[in-house]
């Protein structure tokens, strides 16, 4: 049954459809989250091990081996990264994209707690955590207050700031940075001590053991069960100097001392090892992180409600923002809105530009929101979000989504100028261009929708593309089988009938066309040269995984030699601001030195992150990469610094890793790779993963002077530890305030700490007492790694090589090149990792993709047009399009990205659909009409040639503003836009030409088959 002629006929249920898909649609997009991208959500699960004190190397050995042993057996892992700092194992393991994360995380537990025997017993039990907010910052503020310490003000970060913000739905996380804990400080007397012969660790003990709470008994009073309670902490910090402490002289006789008689208590901060600044002033600050799967647009609004509500309630603190990254995310969304709404109105003028008749373009108009929303809805249910990729599938099809309505209303008016009435032309002229219609749209479909089935990263990004792309082009079809010929049938009016003069441009494509039909072989030759041409440009052109962006905004990472203090990082930090303040386009810098939810053994104080706020895009005269190369170039000059700049956005950095299991083959191929490196020309900074060494006090026990004086290892490094830094965290006494709870930490004075002799006197207990360090051990100044880096088992160094002008493809191709790379020493190998790895998957993927997509259409259009040969006719308009998509790049200065192959998916649908029009009318007049094969295709080529060229202007016309980059940053969009447009220009050129031929050459093959088997026939009767 004809749905078209139905709904002509019975207009009401089509009507009440589209309300009710029209309504659900604006539900859907009121519901829609905003994001910049789609939300990867990798399988990502994080063990974290820790062991106050231990060095890199023997956590490496004694907890990270372990671990990632067990960890091997679990199915599906991609990668397996671990970081090892001082006292600190951080193993990071990905899984397949496809791996349901809940089983990645019980997996991941069950495999660490196998382990769990074997790892030391001092240690806490490692805590396995699924990442379950972003990565990066949403928003970072500022507090301040006249009335609270830098110690107050951070708890007040920790507590109050925290606790209201984290309620907020979408908050991911809220990190403190910059700013000081509360801690009480019992600064030891070494003279003191030696006289009484009483340890460090010993003093420690005593205070956690007097300063305590405990539970347990049960006591009957007065007829009623009470239970019992021992309290002895203390209520006020001030009570501690004269806490009264039982010790074990040297003489081993029991006696107390009161705890200042030995100390000197404190109610001060802990030693900072962190700081944040703002354009050089020191600050208290927190970042707000969001959920996965929450707007990013939406959690900065709620985000920014909380903190203005707080802060009414709060008039004491002063909270800022500095920092956010969610306005290039709503200048994407406003942008891309924009842009739907210039396509939308281009279209509609194109329309009334080719056949200058209102209600044809108020029914071709209304095609384009009855299309468009009903996806919403779609979107909504399948958890998507309005992101950088479905707004771009939107963008992109809103010149197909006219197409279908300008076709049907085209063929509608062109029957009513002969004369028909509009109820009998829209009758005719639906059942005319159904199949075509139909067969357009599957087409498309069957390009979009295999994208949606790729593998690996690139799959998460073209997943919402390929389905949302297709839903909105089947919504299309259902405007323009039910809506648009309905619409036509009682809103179109008579038009008289004339016979319709061809203007000179129609005249001259049809000479064009004779031409081509009486040399098709000069034909053939010239679109083979353009195709051998068109391919040829590949080399040319670069590759990258997506393109670098503008998003005002960079970061600075500085890293200094391991050893350096807070203060001298702090000192070169102010250096590098003052440098970059100096540039018209940084309109402030953000510091942040260490990680303030760390402990001082792990923080790392010698390296420092500046985040660099530019002015927008469009009023300044450099580019955001042209900014990079200066600060690149003003920083080069800082002495003993590892300078980076690295960009927001993606696109603007290439990793390249070297793993192996032996150490000192892996820092002579890293050294190798590094000095080749500095030969390229083009490239920026190059950052080495690799730790430097870093200065330590080695403690060597002697055991035969331990054994004679009955001390042992543990006693010995707990005496050590505790004098220099303090007991384990888990261990310090701690008073309890109505909120938290104060840690006590017990250690000797800086002067002790600093002076060797002076720590080889402190007293370690053994048989007969107290003996001086330096007489069971000796003390040495040596160095060892800062940090070990570890994939897969191994250690690894990554090298990240800032891209500066050139593409992801062009470094990786050089990088391939170099001898030091071609020529590994043994046991070490390359690893594939970041955009190199996601640019290898992406083209990998896309190739089957469109091999997939090109199969679909085949299959589609053979069930349509009944016939195996002709859809090869049709198919053959997308080699035509090649060519002019990568010429638009190469003149461009674009490349292959992710963005350059959507724009080529989109081309194939277009480029086929344009086609099938053609062909489609062709065979009509070919087979069923009984025309001649030449007066056939003219005809064709006559009645299809102007809405062949209504779509392909309208679909250009909408592209435009986008590679032209008007609105918001086009490095993303842009690429796109340009393969669209170039492929567009020169296949519809082409493919009116030399479509028609090769249809004349199919159907002689045809003709030679027919009379092939024929002839075979009759031989056989």
């Amino acid at each position: 049954m004809n749905i078209s002629s139905l709904s002509i006929r019975n207009p009401v249920p089509a009507i009440l459809l589209f309300i009710i898909l029209t309504g659900a649609g604006l539900f859907g997009l009121h519901k829609l989250g905003i994001q910049n991208f789609p939300d990867l959500d990798v399988p990502t699960i994080l063990v974290s091990a820790s062991l106050e004190g231990a060095a890199p190397a023997q956590l490496e050995t004694e907890v990270a081996r372990k671990i990632e042993d067990k960890l091997a057996s679990i199915a599906g892992v991609d990668h397996v990264t671990t970081t090892i700092t001082d006292g600190a194992a951080s193993i990071s393991v990905s899984f397949d994209i496809d791996k349901d994360s809940e089983v990645a995380l019980n997996e991941v537990r069950n495999a660490v707690d196998s382990a769990r025997a074997d790892l030391p017993t001092e240690m806490a039990a490692p805590v396995v955590s699924k990442v379950t907010h972003g990565s990066s910052a949403l928003l970072t503020y500022t507090v301040a207050s006249p009335h609270l310490s830098e110690s107050d003000l951070s708890w007040f970060v920790d507590n109050d700031i925290s606790k209201a913000l984290l309620s907020v739905k979408g908050v991911g996380a809220i990190n403190r940075v910059g700013g000081v804990e509360r801690e009480m400080h019992v600064t030891l007397d070494p003279a003191r001590m030696a006289g009484l012969g009483v340890t460090a660790s010993s003093v420690s003990s005593q205070i956690k053991a007097v300063q305590t709470d405990a539970s347990g008994g049960r006591g009957t009073m007065g007829g009623s069960n009470q239970s019992v309670r021992t309290l002895g902490r203390l209520d006020q910090p001030e009570q501690l100097a004269s806490l009264a402490i039982p010790v074990t002289t040297a003489a081993a006789t029991q006696t107390s001392v009161r705890l200042d008689q030995i100390a000197t208590v404190s109610d001060t901060a802990e030693e900072r090892f962190a700081y944040a600044a703002l354009n050089g002033k020191p600050v208290v600050g927190f970042q707000v992180t969001r959920q996965i799967g929450s707007s990013e647009v939406s959690v900065a609004a709620a985000v920014r409600a909380a903190v203005k509500t707080f802060t009414a309630n709060h008039p004491q603190v002063q909270i800022t923002e500095v920092i956010e990254t969610v306005t290039p995310t709503q200048d994407n969304y406003d942008g891309s809105m924009h842009l739907l709404y210039e396509g939308a109105v281009l279209a509609v003028v194109v329309v009334w530009l080719f056949l200058r008749n209102w209600r044809a373009t108020f029914v071709s108009a209304v095609a384009l929101p009855l299309s468009i929303i009903p996806t919403f809805i779609v979107m909504y249910l399948l958890g998507y979000s309005l992101n950088l990729i479905t707004l771009l599938s939107l963008s992109l099809v809103v010149g197909v989504l006219v197409d279908d309505a300008i076709v049907e209303v085209e063929n509608i008016v062109r029957h009513l100028r002969m004369g028909k009435t509009p109820m009998q032309a829209a009758l005719d002229a639906a059942s005319e261009i159904g199949l075509a219609v139909v067969a357009t749209t599957f087409t498309l479909v069957a390009v979009f929708l295999p994208t949606a089935f790729m593998s690996g990263i690139p799959g998460k990004f073209f997943r919402q593309f390929g389905i949302t792309s297709s839903v909105a082009v089947l919504a299309s079809l259902m405007v323009a089988r039910l809506l648009t010929p309905m619409m036509a049938a009682y809103l179109l009016k008579p038009s008289p009938e004339h016979a319709a003069q061809d203007g000179p441009v129609m005249r001259r494509y049809l000479a064009m066309v004779h031409w081509c039909q009486t040399h098709r072989r000069r034909t053939m030759l010239l679109a083979g040269l353009f195709l051998i041409g068109s391919v040829s440009l590949v080399p040319l052109l670069p590759t990258s995984f997506i393109s670098a962006s503008d998003t005002a905004q960079t970061t600075i990472s500085l890293k200094l030699q391991p050893g350096t203090t807070l203060a001298q990082t702090r000192a070169t930090a102010v250096q590098a601001q003052t440098l970059i303040a100096k540039m018209p386009e940084v309109t402030q810098v953000f510091t942040v030195i260490g990680d303030a939810s760390s402990d001082a053994s792990s923080s790392t104080v010698n390296e420092a992150s500046l985040t660099v706020s530019l002015t927008p895009r469009g009023t300044r005269s450099r580019s955001q990469s042209d900014v990079e190369a200066a600060i690149r170039h003003d920083l080069g000059g800082l002495p003993g610094v590892r300078v980076g700049v690295m960009g927001m956005g993606n696109g603007q950095s290439l990793d390249i890793t070297l793993a192996s299991d032996d150490a000192l083959a892996l820092n002579q191929a890293t050294a190798a790779l590094i000095k080749d490196l500095r030969t390229l020309h083009g490239i920026g900074n190059i950052s080495d993963s690799s730790s430097l060494q870093r200065p330590e006090i080695h403690v060597l026990p002697d055991p035969v002077r331990m054994a004679e004086q009955g001390v042992t290892t543990d006693t010995l490094a707990s005496v050590v530890r505790v004098a220099t830094y303090g007991d384990y965290a888990t261990s310090l006494a701690k008073f309890n305030l109505p909120q938290r709870q104060i840690p006590i930490r017990v250690r000797f004075d800086d002067s002790t700490r600093s002076d060797l002799d002076a720590l080889g006197q402190l007293r370690v207990i053994g048989r007969a007492g107290a003996v001086p360090l330096d007489a069971v051990a000796d003390l040495s100044l040596s160095a060892g790694p800062s940090q070990i880096a570890r994939l897969d088992r191994m250690r690894n160094v990554t090298l990240s090589i800032e891209l500066g002008s050139l593409s992801t493809g062009d470094v990786n191709k050089m990088v391939q090149a170099l001898p030091s790379i071609k020529n590994l020493p043994s046991g070490v190998q390359q690893i594939a990792t970041g955009d190199a790895q996601r640019m290898a998957e992406l083209f990998t993927s896309f190739g089957g993709a469109m091999l997939i997509g090109i199969l679909c259409i085949y299959a589609v259009l053979v069930l349509l047009f009944h016939d195996f040969m002709q859809p090869a006719t049709i198919l053959a308009a997308l080699p035509l399009s090649v060519g002019g998509a990568l010429l638009a790049l190469l003149i461009t200065g674009g490349g292959f990205s992710m963005s350059s192959v959507i724009g080529l998916l989109m081309l194939m649908g277009i480029v086929t659909k344009n086609s099938i029009l053609l062909v489609e009318y062709a065979v009509v007049a070919y087979h069923q009409r009984g025309l001649g094969r030449y007066e056939a295709l003219v005809d064709a080529c006559h009645k299809r040639a102007r809405p062949i060229l209504m779509t392909t202007i309208a679909m250009v016309a909408g592209m435009l503003p986008i590679a032209l980059g008007i609105g918001t940053d086009p490095s993303f969009r842009g690429p796109m836009a340009v393969v669209v447009i170039g492929g567009l220009v020169t296949s519809t050129v082409l493919s009116l030409l030399v479509i028609p031929v090769v249809f004349t050459y199919v159907d002689d093959l045809l003709l030679w088959m027919r009379k092939h088997l024929n002839r075979r026939h009759h031989v056989a009767t």
